[in-house]
């Protein structure tokens, strides 16, 4: 009987703690965004945050290259970067066509086209139900204590902190050893048949969003010299420009490539 008592104990406790959990959240909600503990995470607080909030004016899908594009790179304060680490730019442009509402500008990044849809982040940002079913206290606390200790900056601190970067000259760190591993497995995968696939999916989905008002531009990130010369570049560079030939659908991208330092 003893038994008995702590393992009803222990279970009112539990329904206690977790009704009070549903109550915090239904009261205070996404307020409080948590902290990320993998890069997933923070891919997932990044979509979540664009379901959340007012549908932006450009929207940028795309890969693990387009994700190092940070929004605070940027000048327009209406632009939101949904691309995944290690994704497919076909996954980011799904959820967006899946909206009520959508942007009005959506940049497709046609730099890596070999990943497959991630379908089970399509079906879950699609629903639009992404909010947590019940508060989480210690991370909520993390969260608290972390934002309170070190404050986002603001648009305007990182505007001078980039143009304090950019004005200075290109890093002499030598990363031969990683591009030519970089080089190496680009020249040994065969991108043709996925690349064609996400080609086809991408011309369907932007079917579907400029019916609906939206205007889709294609763009390509630059690689380093001979990266842009790998198979895996040339590949994917041939069937996506032959899929979409009109150079109207195209935002060109302009950079000094020899002042490029890394691989992606």
């Amino acid at each position: 009987m003893s038994a008995v008592r702590w393992l009803v104990k222990c279970g009112a406790g539990a329904a206690i703690l977790l009704i009070a959990c549903g109550f915090a959240t239904v009261r205070f909600g996404s307020g409080l965004q948590m902290p990320a503990t993998t890069t997933r995470d923070g891919t997932l607080i990044t979509l979540s945050r664009y379901l959340r909030e007012p549908v932006p004016d450009v929207v940028l899908v795309g890969s693990s290259i387009t994700f190092r594009l940070k929004e605070e790179y940027f000048a327009t304060a209406g632009l939101r970067n949904l691309a995944l680490a290690g994704g497919s730019p076909v996954t980011g442009l799904e959820i967006v066509a899946n909206q009520s509402q959508l942007p009005k500008f959506i940049l497709v990044e046609a730099n890596v086209l070999t990943r497959p849809t991630d379908a089970a982040l399509v079906e879950r940002y699609s629903r639009g139900d992404t909010e947590p079913l019940f508060f989480r206290p210690v991370r909520a606390a993390v969260a608290a204590y972390e934002q309170r200790l070190h404050a986002s900056v603001t648009h305007e601190q990182v505007v001078l902190n980039l143009r304090k970067l950019t004005e200075q000259p290109p890093s002499d760190f030598d990363n031969r050893v990683y591009a030519d591993r970089a080089l190496q497995q680009f020249n040994a995968e065969d991108p043709a048949d996925a690349a064609r696939i996400n080609a086809k999916r991408i011309e369907e989905l932007i079917r579907m969003v400029e019916h609906r008002g939206a205007r889709v531009l294609l763009f390509e990130l630059p690689y380093s010299e001979p990266i842009e010369g790998s198979r895996y570049a040339a590949t994917t560079r041939e069937i996506v420009h032959a899929a979409f030939p009109d150079t109207k659908r195209w935002l060109p991208v302009e950079v000094n490539r020899s002042e490029l330092r890394s691989v992606k």
